[in-house]
């Protein structure tokens, strides 16, 4: 207000004057009731603005207080009672003692990166897996065998009356001489091959559980799987195997990709879940991991490119599933050690490199040069011209690889042979039941 400010009063018809800097206010006929009266009504308003102050003030407190409360009670139950006890210790550093653990709860911040329970619960479920393999070279007419030992990884899946069932990789366990898995205790064992499917790049083998003992019974375990089909980016998980042949090891990270379709280094397709986990060589049929445990991938590492980082794959578990239940259900196979026992197909070979099947468009298998009059291969239908790529759901490029995978089945044995038979100038595959025979006597 200004001095002498005039106001009119409605009610006398007179002018009252307010002054700011005297002690008094008089209306015109010198009483001073009126100054009185306004006076009066300030004090009652500023009053009832204070009781509206307090009211809105204890409300807020209560509300805030109750707020505060909810949030420390959740905190309790989800963060763990080290770092409360972490964050309390430091409240009492700080000069404070009255004993609450959380001084500010709104400024605490929890992320774990320690897998380590999870790791403990999982790894009896994993072993390592060593392929002994003889190959002989000829150099300038002189043969050469050497023994070339290839490391992998595996998960233990699945037991039934008499064997142990480990699911891993198509490349990890095939062409070998033998095969040797070893468990959690460090204890190891023979393995032979269950089934195996080249175009998932899946493999069953299985371990007498005679041949185990009851310590190594114990301390092993069988693996949950998971669901990968219910996979988000971002998801965190963990990776196991056995990378480089060193023995067991773990990395983390998280989901980079979902059904990501990469080219293989045999030039097949497949698609997978992409991971920032380190997935190296050997790391192949180790698990991909939730942070919960289960197995939602199985790795395989032979298809990181040189030079690459961050950029791991694994064969979703939901669509390997399938396979590996079918798998555990064929017959144990070991070689046929008598050479009058193994069995025989019946055709003069001829490779179809890669090279040669990208120049002439050609599958990549092995051609069949002739086909011996009366063999199992006459018989069962196989031609002149064909070119075999698989064996029993065993992908073929190479006549090696053939009689690789032969060396497992006897004379009499049924199996299904694929071929691709060029039909109208285009090569179709076809499905062909031979029963295996006998190799003639020279």
């Amino acid at each position: 207000m200004y001095e002498n400010e005039i106001y009119s009063n409605s009610d006398s018809g007179n002018y009252t004057t307010y002054q700011t800097s005297g002690s008094s206010a008089m209306d015109g006929s010198g009483t001073g009731n009126a100054g009185a009266g306004r006076q009066g009504k300030k004090k009652k308003g500023a009053f009832r603005k204070f009781l509206l102050s307090m009211g809105l003030g204890i409300t807020f407190g209560a509300f805030a207080g109750a707020g505060f409360y909810a949030v420390r009670l959740g905190t309790e139950k989800l963060i763990p009672d080290q770092v409360q006890e972490a964050v309390s210790e430091a409240g009492q550093k700080n000069g404070n003692t009255s004993g609450a653990q959380m001084s500010n709860i709104s400024q605490v911040t929890y992320v774990s990166d320690d897998v380590s329970a999870v790791v403990e619960k999982v790894m009896p479920a994993m072993v390592s897996i060593v392929n002994n393999q003889t190959r002989t070279t000829s150099f300038f007419g002189y043969e050469f065998t050497e023994n070339r030992p290839g490391a992998g990884s595996g998960i233990i899946v699945a037991e039934n009356d008499t064997e142990l069932l480990i699911v891993s990789n198509n490349h990890v366990v095939a062409n070998s001489d033998s095969l040797e898995v070893t468990f959690i205790d460090g204890s190891t064992a023979a393995a032979n091959v269950k089934g195996l499917d080249s175009e998932m790049d899946l493999a069953v083998i299985s371990v007498p559980l005679e041949s185990l003992s009851g310590e190594t019974r114990k301390a092993i375990s069988i693996a949950t799987l998971g669901d990968s089909d219910s996979l988000k980016l971002g998801t965190p998980v963990i990776a196991i195997g056995n990378a480089l042949g060193y023995g067991q090891s773990v990395t983390n990270g998280i989901i980079s990709a979902l059904n990501r379709e990469v080219t293989n280094e045999d030039g097949t397709k497949g698609t997978y879940i992409q991971t920032n986990a380190a997935i190296n060589g050997g790391n192949s049929g180790g698990a991909l991991l939730t942070i919960t445990g289960e197995v939602i991938g199985i790795n395989s590492g032979k298809i990181q490119g040189t030079g690459v980082e961050g950029m791991g794959y694994a064969i979703p578990i939901s669509s390997a599933s399938p396979i590996i239940a079918e798998l555990m259900e064929r017959k144990t196979r070991t070689d046929v050690v008598e050479e009058e026992e193994k069995g025989y197909i019946g055709i003069s070979p001829q490779e179809v490199t890669g090279q040669i099947a990208q120049m002439y468009g050609m599958p990549e298998g092995v051609f069949v040069h002739e086909v011996v009059e009366g063999s199992a291969a006459d018989t069962s239908g196989i031609r002149k011209g064909d070119i075999i790529v698989k064996l029993d759901g065993q992908r073929i490029t190479s006549y090696a690889e053939l009689q690789d995978v032969l060396q497992y089945y006897k004379v009499g044995e049924t199996i299904v042979v694929t071929v691709e038979r060029l039909e109208n100038g285009e090569y179709v595959p076809l499905d062909i039941e031979i029963t295996l025979g006998s190799r003639p006597q020279e």
